[in-house]
C-alpha cells in the first residue's frame, strides 16, 4: 500500500461515508418517536466501538491493515443495503451496534496505516496533506448528496454510498498489505 493509493482509498469511503452520514439523521428521525430513541441509537454506536477497540487493535497487529480496511468497506457496504429498510427503531439500534463496530475498525485501521506509513521528521505535513484530500472529497460529496435527494429519495442515497464502499473495499483488497514507509517510495502520486 502507497501513500497516494490510501488517500484514494480513504476518499472513496469519506465521500461514501459523507453522503449518509449528514442525511442518515433525517432516516433515524423517521423511524424513532422521540429525541431518547435517538440518544440510545448513538450511544450504541459510540458503546459498540469502545468496547469493540481492544480486540481490533489485536487483530489489525495480526492480520494487517488491509484485512480491517477491506472489512471495513464491505461490511458497510451489506449493511447500508438494510438501512433504508430499517422501520423499526430495534432495527435501528441492531444496525447502529454494527456500523459502530465497523466505524472503530475504520478509525483505527486508518491511524494505523498513518503511523506506518509517515515519516516522523515529516509526518504533521504528511498527514496534513492526508486530510486535505480526504477532506475536500467529503465535502464534495456532501454538497453534491443535497442535490442528488432532491432529485431521488433519500434511501437511494444509501444504495449509491453501498456501491462506493464496494468499489473501497475491491481497491483495498488490490492493495499489497505491505505498508513501506514514504521514504521508502522514490515518489509518489502527488510529487510526480
Amino acid at each position: 500500500m502507497t501513500y497516494s493509493s490510501f488517500i484514494r482509498y480513504q476518499s472513496i469511503v469519506g465521500i461514501a461515508t459523507s453522503m449518509i452520514f449528514p442525511f442518515y439523521i433525517l432516516l433515524l428521525r423517521n423511524v424513532g418517536d422521540s429525541y431518547a430513541q435517538f440518544g440510545w441509537a448513538y450511544g450504541l454506536f459510540t458503546l459498540a466501538a469502545a468496547l469493540s477497540y481492544p480486540v481490533i487493535g489485536k487483530v489489525a497487529d495480526k492480520f494487517g491493515d488491509c484485512v480491517l480496511l477491506g472489512t471495513y468497506a464491505w461490511g458497510m457496504a451489506v449493511i447500508l443495503l438494510f438501512l433504508p429498510l430499517a422501520f423499526e427503531i430495534w432495527h435501528v439500534y441492531l444496525l447502529q451496534i454494527f456500523m459502530g463496530i465497523l466505524g472503530a475498525i475504520q478509525r483505527n485501521a486508518e491511524k494505523t496505516v498513518l503511523a506506518r506509513l509517515v515519516e516522523k521528521q515529516s509526518a504533521g505535513k504528511e498527514i496534513g496533506t492526508y486530510h486535505v484530500w480526504t477532506s475536500i472529497a467529503a465535502a464534495i460529496a456532501i454538497i453534491a448528496t443535497g442535490y442528488l435527494v432532491d432529485f431521488l429519495t433519500i434511501g437511494s442515497i444509501f444504495y449509491v454510498a453501498s456501491i462506493l464502499f464496494a468499489i473501497s473495499g475491491v481497491m483495498v483488497f488490490r492493495m499489497k498489505s505491505s505498508v513501506p514507509s514514504i521514504s521508502q517510495n522514490t515518489q509518489t502520486d502527488f510529487e510526480s
